[in-house]
């Protein structure tokens, strides 16, 4: 039985035209019979993405007609009600697959009342939905964009330059897209125009940066556009290639940086530039190298090649962001630790010695102070503590931690020395994260037995497959996730006591209490031991962290915080239980405590895909109160407070209701005579 549509009130005064309605923004309007539905919705501002100008040949504004009678919108729409599928459809069908459902928007004509859905994948301004539900989704809309463009041809009526009817030809065929009736161009584009235009039959593609500068032209059509995002770290270095236009990551990267060999942390690289001038030309030479080879290496596995890349975006802190720009670091060896600049820097990838395409642009975001950088202010365009009611504190875990604490109120942020122990440098048996490496400790209370699992083995130590499993990998030393997890496990079996000192007693219990002469060590694996002196330096790194954190809350009037955020790649190893146990970071309901992985990376992807987002860090970043913890009176106080694991004075109500925390120890009155001695001497 067929169904009859519901009469139009107005049929018999617009029998020429339709509807058509577009979801899901649900506008509508009525247009002439035979309209294309991209010209449709162009008129009224609807969200449907092309490349190829409506030529049929990018495949970007696909639709599906939903069908049935909307009484919201009293219509009655059916797929029929658009013109047959067309040549033009049948040709992209055969070339790239068109689903039954969906129509191209270029070439389906309006032949009667239709509801239009518009997918997400349609949208020019897609979003790429985040994990979490408390962090914002990325909105699509990348600093520069493709426009396929047919050619006029030069005649001896019309002597006007290839380059002027480009841009004429570009403001006619896209004039909705905002394109300035001042185009320019980079030199590189003048001297590939002419032999693109004619070699593409007068049809190509060009690159438009910002809506008024052409970066990059190829004849023909072209649909993919790829940028790079960079978190360039002291350790390691990470970068996602990303398809501009749908926001997907298409390869993933990831090296060591090379200045590693001109000191292991950032102050020793200073130091390096100071006792070597010109030190940080070849500093700056290695890592831009090192951005080379990632590019090559990541275009290069997905077809492409670094030519193909037109923006890069980098994040680093302040000694990696300077010499990436080819800044002398010095000023930030000492107070008042300038910076050369601290506002978001554009430039040419050309400038920066990168063999990208030749109209590449690279973009850094800006830095918040001499020790809190653009990864710093990538970590809050990432996390967008900003957006929150909740108190949040965001703390990016390494060598020179960084943490920023606050709300849509306000937000203020620190860098506190935690140096390299949390890494397993200056460990007795540490090393870096690596397959041997022991990265999770478990000890019964009772025996003293440990049990471990180690990096590239899923099996824990005491399963009978861990043997050949680990037989295969060798067990190596302890990472820094690892040590985190042993020294609480010794505090919780009572191996250690809350300010840090192992208990010789227990060896006569167990054989893995060993002795050093004046200290004692507790064995977790052959040479494997967790030393008196590891313990004290993990104590004085998550000391450092945690007096960062007091400071900040003091800064806030906070007593406490609704929310951790544990960010960096060493952030998303650690076991959150651990680190609040150890008094790495303030008490909190630990189902509110997180890891947001390599948030800077995150941060630095957003810029890349989205403009906007550029505008609101370098505006938010200024807003951002910095706290120098270096000249803070209360600092050392702080810091005394929590070398005690986990504080000496600050309970842990939260903690205690998932952990059995050891009773707290009454300082005899030797010991507070020994405590104010430290602090005189520190």
């Amino acid at each position: 039985m067929t169904k009859t549509p519901p009469a139009d009130t107005d049929a018999t005064a617009n029998i020429d035209q339709a509807w058509a309605v577009f979801m899901p923004s649900g506008r509508r309007a009525k247009f002439t019979l035979g309209t294309p539905l991209l010209q449709a919705a162009r008129q009224l501002g609807v969200d449907v993405d092309s490349v190829c100008g409506g030529r049929g040949l990018c495949g970007r504004c696909q639709i599906t007609v939903s069908e049935g009678h909307f009484a919201k919108f009293a219509v009655y729409s059916q797929a029929a009600h658009l013109s047959p599928r067309t040549a033009v459809e049948a040709a992209y069908d055969q070339r790239q697959g068109l689903a039954t459902e969906r129509r191209l928007s270029c070439a389906a004509l309006l032949a009667g009342d239709v509801v239009i859905d518009v997918p997400a994948d349609s949208q020019v301004h897609k979003q790429i939905v985040r994990k979490r539900p408390e962090v914002r989704d990325i909105d699509i809309q990348p600093v520069t964009r493709l426009h396929y463009v047919e050619g006029s041809q030069p005649s001896l009526h019309e002597p006007t330059g290839d380059f002027r009817r480009l841009c004429e030809n570009l403001r006619q065929q896209w004039p909705d897209w905002g394109i300035n009736d001042d185009l320019t161009c980079d030199h590189s584009v003048l001297q590939n125009l002419q032999r693109a235009l004619r070699d593409g039959d007068w049809k190509v593609t060009v690159a438009i940066h910002k809506g008024q500068h052409v970066v990059a032209i190829w004849p023909g059509f072209r649909d993919q556009l790829l940028g790079l995002a960079l978190d360039i770290g002291s350790t390691t270095m990470s970068g996602h290639l990303c398809d501009l236009a749908t926001g997907e990551v298409l390869n993933s990267v990831g090296v060591m940086n090379p200045q590693i060999r001109f000191g292991e942390d950032l102050m020793s690289r200073v130091s390096y530039v100071m006792m070597n001038p010109g030190g940080e030309v070849e500093m700056t030479r290695v890592v831009r190298e090192a951005v080379n080879h990632m590019a090559t290496q990541a275009t290069a596995e997905i077809g492409a090649g670094p030519e193909d890349i037109l923006d890069l975006v980098f994040v680093g802190n302040p000694v990696m962001h300077h010499l990436m720009l080819g800044l002398d670091p010095t000023e930030l060896g000492g107070a008042p630790f300038a910076l050369a600049i601290d506002s978001a820097v554009n430039r040419q990838a050309s400038e920066l010695d990168l063999r990208l395409n030749p109209g590449a642009r690279v973009y850094a975001l800006p830095c918040i102070a001499g020790h809190v950088g653009a990864d710093t202010a990538a970590v809050i365009l990432s996390e967008a503590p900003q957006q929150q009611d909740a108190i949040t504190l965001i703390v990016d875990v390494g060598t020179n931690a960084e943490l920023v604490l606050g709300n849509r109120d306000r937000l203020v942020a620190a860098s506190s020395p935690t140096g390299p122990a949390f890494e397993g440098a200056q460990i007795y048996s540490g090393q870096r994260a690596a397959p041997g490496a022991i990265e999770r400790v478990r000890i019964d209370p009772h025996t003293l037995e440990p049990r471990f699992k180690i990096i590239g083995c899923d099996s824990w130590s005491d399963t009978p497959e861990f043997s050949s499993a680990s037989a295969r990998i060798g067990i190596t030393g302890i990472c820094g996730s690892g040590i985190i997890e042993a020294v609480g496990e010794m505090l919780l079996a009572g191996i250690i006591s809350a300010d840090g000192v192992i208990n010789s007693a227990l060896a006569e219990r167990s054989p893995r209490l060993i002795s050093y002469g004046r200290s004692f060590g507790y064995q977790l694996h052959g040479d494997i031991t967790v030393t008196q002196t590891d313990v004290r330096a993990i104590q004085l790194a998550k000391a450092a962290l945690y007096a960062g954190a007091r400071l900040l809350m003091e800064k806030l009037n906070v007593k406490a915080v609704d929310r951790v955020v544990l960010a960096g790649a060493f952030g998303s190893h650690i076991d959150t239980k651990y680190a609040m146990l150890l008094g790495m970071i303030p008490d909190c309901d630990l189902h509110h405590v997180w890891s947001a992985g390599n948030a800077a990376g995150t941060g630095a992807r957003i810029a890349l895909l989205n403009r906007h987002a550029r505008r609101e860090i370098e505006q938010l970043v200024r807003q951002v109160e910095k706290v120098e913890t270096a000249i803070e009176p209360k600092f050392q106080d702080h810091f005394v407070a929590a070398m005690a694991i986990p504080h000496r004075d600050d309970t842990f109500p939260e903690l205690a209701k998932v952990v059995k925390l050891p009773a707290p120890e009454t300082p005899t009155n030797d010991q507070h005579t020994g405590r104010r001695r430290r602090r005189r001497r520190g």
